[in-house]
């Protein structure tokens, strides 16, 4: 189980175990750069640009469960989403950090 929150409900974290954190990233299509670029410059939504950031932030949070899993835990509270863009050299890509804190917890 994953939440942003600080608790999950009805559910009672019996240990926490500790931080965990799943850093991915994405190289953006140099055709989907240049698709933004002329988006951006008419306006509107970028719908390649959105996928990348769903399937950067589905990889992810799967590499946050696995992590987390390993560790013995059966749940991760208090995720935190930073995403980043690292370009140079006519290449940019996408960083996405997922951390938060690896808990065991049981039904209230």
């Amino acid at each position: 189980m994953l939440t942003t929150s600080s608790h999950l409900e009805g559910y009672r974290v019996t240990e926490h175990i500790d931080i965990v954190s799943a850093e991915c990233v994405f190289g953006m299509n140099v055709f989907k750069d240049m698709f933004a670029g002329v988006r951006d410059f008419f306006g509107g939504r970028n719908k390649s640009s959105q996928n990348a950031l769903r399937d950067a932030r589905i990889a992810c949070l799967d590499e946050l469960k696995e992590e987390a899993a390993q560790m013995g835990a059966n749940a991760v509270i208090g995720i935190d989403l930073d995403y980043s863009e690292i370009s140079g050299g006519g290449k940019s890509m996408l960083f996405l950090v997922a951390t938060g804190t690896a808990v065991k917890v049981s039904k209230v």
